[in-house]
């Protein structure tokens, strides 16, 4: 007959008590983290929350200062002083989470990809004026997710119904493509950047029924002088976002001559082309019961963006672009390295913002870069501090080669051909190719499983190929 008392003040009253209220036997659980921040590349301290205040104040100066001398890029997790430094880097945004005592780093981590990820599904857009702007949303979010340094929730549909501030919606920054008529078929790829929550200066017209698909593959390939692949291997997500009006259930078909390798499963079976996964995964929501036989997925969206399923292959397939280097020696102090790149996708089909990379030999003293007789949209600069060529290529249309020539000057001789391979490379490639996908995993279609005649929702699927790691050795 003892009164309850409300969760919130159970939670915060104590370290020492079990789920009953009652003192623990096995003593106080252990909190996850003591501070949490956000700080931007230059360092601000645009969010800052100390939860227990057992941690020594100033360290996001002290994290900064580590992470920018750090020679190299900064490991996630590093003890200083006693003080255990946790962080991820998302769109140009440092979140990290400050510890005194011996917490299991993987979860921190995991923590703190899921409070991005609640940040971005509230705030429409992750960057850093989203944050700057919805910083009250993004404090109340805070102290719903995290209560004494002990996670709660990072559920976006539970914390709806306890959120009252609405987002500020942000302008994504622009390409610099100037497209003059979109496809009426096709809305922008900032489209999917609403909030899940109420947004201010609302109007029916942003609540429209629509829900968005993502094909996202990224490629890691590596290839030797002639082009030939020595390792191939593509990591794939469905990734989904609902703006759906009643969590209706939606049935998400594939390809029907998928086969995953170990298993056997009914439905067509995988002749030549067919689309062999070496591994997949899929969201808590989904459901598999027509998987092994047609391979749809059934599930009911929840709120904000999801991985419905996750995949990797690692088989052979079609690589988007090729890379052929050669070095000549023409004097002791004086040699040629000649890049020939070609885009092997379809002429419909391009990469954009392609950048290549090329290592230059310690003893380089200067470089001259001649471009191809089409280099339109193309740039070419030698970065001294890092011995390196950088060539960006702003369009590479699909089945076209693009050519540079680097005259480079040493400052000490190389005498064998040997030592001048030693030296040079390797190249390495950046891209993003969009409406393709390497792998040919292709959604059939997409629906809802009871339709009724008043809601006709949109659904848009697009497909992106990204380089992972994109690498070719001379």
């Amino acid at each position: 007959g003892t009164p309850r008392q409300p969760a919130r003040a159970r939670r915060r009253g104590g370290d020492c008590t079990d789920g009953a209220g009652g003192p623990s036997a096995a003593g106080p659980p252990r909190a996850m983290i003591s501070q949490f921040y956000i700080l931007s590349l230059r360092g601000d301290t645009i969010i800052t929350r100390d939860f227990r205040g057992d941690v020594v104040k100033g360290t996001a100066e002290i994290f900064f200062r580590k992470v920018k001398f750090w020679h190299g890029d900064a490991p996630p997790i590093f003890n200083l002083d006693g003080v255990s430094y946790i962080f991820i880097k998302k769109n140009g945004l440092y979140f990290v989470a400050t510890t005194g005592t011996n917490v299991s780093p993987c979860a921190v981590v995991e923590l703190l990809s899921k409070m991005s990820k609640v940040f971005k599904d509230f705030c429409g857009i992750l960057n850093e004026e989203s944050i700057r702007k919805n910083f009250v949303l993004v404090y109340e979010l805070l102290d719903e997710m995290v209560d004494f340094g002990h996670a709660q929730t990072t559920n976006t549909e539970h914390l709806k119904s306890c959120i009252h501030n609405e987002a500020v919606v942000i302008e994504a920054p622009k390409a610099g493509l100037n497209l003059p008529q979109w496809n009426p078929r096709t809305v922008p790829s900032n489209a999917v950047h609403r909030p899940v929550g109420g947004m201010q200066n609302d109007s029916n017209r942003n609540k429209k029924n629509e829900i968005f698909v993502d094909i996202l593959e990224r490629i890691t390939v590596l290839m030797n002088a002639s082009g030939l692949i020595v390792n191939s291997a593509i990591d794939g997500s469905i990734q989904m976002k609902s703006y759906l009006m009643g969590n209706p259930e939606l049935k998400l078909a594939l390809n029907e001559d998928i086969q995953i390798k170990g298993q056997t499963l009914g439905g067509m079976s995988g002749g030549y082309g067919a689309v062999v996964l070496d591994d997949c995964n899929f969201h808590e929501c989904v459901d598999l019961a027509d998987f092994s036989e047609t391979r749809t997925l059934s599930f009911f969206p929840p709120d904000g963006e999801i991985a419905v399923m996750n995949y990797r292959i690692t088989g052979d397939f079609r690589v988007p672009f090729r890379i052929i280097p050669t070095v000549e020696q023409q004097t002791p102090h004086k040699i040629e390295i000649t890049l020939k790149v070609r885009a092997d996708v379809p002429e419909q089909n391009y990469g954009g913002n392609v950048q290549i990379t090329c290592m230059m030999p310690k003893g380089t003293a200067s470089v001259s870069n001649e471009l191809g007789a089409a280099a339109t949209g193309q740039t070419a600069e030698y970065l001294p501090a890092e011995h390196k060529l950088v060539w960006n290529i702003k369009k590479f249309v699909g089945g076209t080669e693009a050519v540079i020539k680097s005259r480079v000057t040493l400052s000490s001789p190389i005498t064998s051909n040997k030592d001048i391979k030693k030296e040079v490379g390797p190249v390495s490639l950046t891209f993003e190719i969009p409406m393709y996908n390497v792998s040919n995993l292709q959604v059939r279609y997409l629906r809802i499983a009871e339709r009724h005649k008043s809601s006709n929702p949109c659904r848009w699927v697009r497909y992106v190929t990204q380089s992972s790691s994109y690498v070719c050795r001379f």
